[in-house]
């Protein structure tokens, strides 16, 4: 498998699962700005959406959303215990908050990466997000992760976009809970490999 990246996006959420399954994969950055991939490949002819991440299989087809795309990795290595198992109440709190992740959390950031967002607009979006992290904070000073005690791709999708508070000037001091969750998700040793090998990925290709 081959995941398509950009450094600091969402793409490493997925990238994360793959590390924590321990699957082998290669690691391929993609330049959004020309839609060039650091193989020299024009992106459009990968993912004609435009943006990572995307996952290359092993037969050749593509994976080109996240959320679809971090519970294909959890299926492929059961024995991570990334995902519970299908049909059962877990497997539907999973989506759960891979759903408010990508719906209030990942959509509520995106407008803050624009350099022109009118005052106005970034206030109703900052307050936007702080009533989703109210909701969180509070689900989050009873549990560890999203479900519980365990780490699942929910968490690695989540971190991965609470993290944005480090690129848009957001400020989670007023939710503690969510600021030893993020802390605690970072800490993982896999996700710091995921975001070293990112990082030594970007700079050997700039």
């Amino acid at each position: 498998m081959k995941l398509y990246f950009d450094v600091s996006s969402c793409s490493l959420s997925p990238h994360i699962a793959l590390r924590e399954a321990g699957l082998d994969y290669e690691l391929e950055w993609v330049d959004l700005n020309t839609l060039t991939t650091a193989s020299g490949v024009d992106f459009n002819q990968i993912n004609p959406k435009g943006y990572v991440p995307v996952l290359e299989l092993d037969d050749g087809q593509f994976l080109t959303e996240g959320v679809p795309m971090v519970q294909y990795i959890a299926d492929l290595a059961p024995e991570a215990n990334l995902i519970p198992p299908v049909g059962s109440i877990e497997r539907y709190r999973v989506a759960e908050w891979l759903t408010f992740t990508s719906s209030e959390l990942h959509r509520g950031f995106t407008p803050l990466f624009s350099a022109d967002l009118p005052d106005s607009v970034r206030e109703k979006t900052l307050n936007r997000l702080h009533g989703h992290f109210d909701c969180l904070e509070k689900h989050l000073k009873q549990n560890a992760y999203l479900l519980g005690a365990d780490f699942t791709v929910a968490d690695a999708y989540c971190f991965t976009i609470l993290n944005w508070e480090n690129f848009v000037d957001v400020d989670l001091s007023p939710w503690p809970s969510i600021q030893a969750y993020v802390a605690r998700v970072k800490a993982r040793p896999k996700v710091q490999e995921a975001m070293a090998a990112e990082k030594q990925n970007f700079e050997e290709r700039v």
